[in-house]
């Protein structure tokens, strides 16, 4: 066979691949409507946290972008009003990696906003190759995916409840498949990389959704974790470049967009089928169980103990 047609042939391989692959990806079909609702979104001046921002501001919620960059979140809250109309899409300044900066927004939101129907915990990083702390201490990665939403999430829990029923959103990953919580290595101490340190906070995120559910029975207040997909978004900004060429290059035409990305967020923020549902573990709009070290009970329990020290919630 001619070189050439060994090319289209495995060209039209790789077509088909791609169209089966994205074929199987979730997107919310619920129609609700936010009118009335108000929502904070971390990280939501770019990728999926952008696009679900914007799908709720054009569902008519009120949207609280919380993001670091301030000139970027209000490029991106221009970008939304003009695209939507709902002026109702606000910046507030937050460093999830900073529990100083979590607490002067939580502060904030108590004296601006009379009540909170979502909260959107999507900000993530893969973090630096090198070892970082945090002005208090902790390990930057570990701190943004996190420490940061855990303080976040409990300060705000008054305002959720009050305005119950409510629903906490947590973006986790797949990568908690290979994640382990070592208790003893939580800033890094002992030894350091940048992709289990991801890996490991993911599984935080999950084991965090697990026991805050448990505390949360009763109080009309519901929370879920999930995983987007891989997403062609800025979560790979610092990892080395032969991981960027990886995903932005080769990649890249099996990967989600920030649309499709978003659409399981936006799913569990909206769906009538979610609005009972918690404890779980969300991926393309379907409930799915996550790894079995996802599901320790003690595992989740001491997490929330040692996250209560760290971040100066304990009593």
């Amino acid at each position: 066979m001619e070189w050439y047609l060994v090319l289209l042939v495995v060209v039209f391989l790789l077509v088909v691949l791609q169209k089966w692959w994205t074929g199987r990806f979730g997107y919310c079909k619920s129609q609700a409507d936010m009118r009335g609702k108000t929502v904070i979104i971390t990280g939501a001046n770019t990728g999926i946290g952008k696009a679900t921002a914007l799908e709720l501001a054009r569902r008519h919620a009120r949207v609280i972008l919380a993001c670091r960059n301030r000139n970027k979140a209000e490029a991106t809250r221009d970008d939304i009003i003009k695209i939507t109309g709902n002026t109702s899409v606000l910046v507030k300044e937050v460093d999830l990696s900073s529990l100083a900066s979590v607490r002067t927004f939580a502060q904030d939101i108590y004296k601006e906003e009379p009540q909170l129907d979502v909260l959107i915990n999507n900000a993530g990083t893969t973090g630096p190759a090198k070892r970082t702390l945090t002005e208090e201490g902790l390990e930057l990665t570990f701190a943004a995916n996190h420490f940061g939403h855990f303080l976040l999430t409990n300060l705000l829990l008054d305002l959720l409840k009050k305005s119950s029923p409510s629903r906490i959103v947590n973006v986790a990953s797949m990568a908690h498949l290979w994640g382990k919580v070592d208790f003893d290595n939580l800033s890094g101490e002992k030894w350091y990389h940048e992709g289990r340190a991801y890996c490991d906070s993911k599984l935080m995120n999950i084991l965090f959704t697990r026991e805050l559910s448990n505390r949360l029975v009763g109080t009309g207040v519901t929370v879920n974790a999930l995983h987007p997909g891989t997403v062609q978004s800025e979560l790979f900004r610092s990892a080395p470049w032969f991981i960027k060429v990886l995903f932005h290059r080769i990649l890249k035409p099996y990967l989600k967009t920030p649309y499709q990305g978003a659409q399981c967020s936006i799913y569990c923020a909206v769906s009538e089928d979610m609005a009972r549902v918690s404890g779980q573990y969300v991926c393309d709009c379907r409930i799915q169980d996550p790894a079995k070290h996802g599901m320790d009970e003690g595992t989740a329990k001491k997490l929330w103990e040692v996250s209560e020290r760290l971040t100066g919630l304990a009593s």
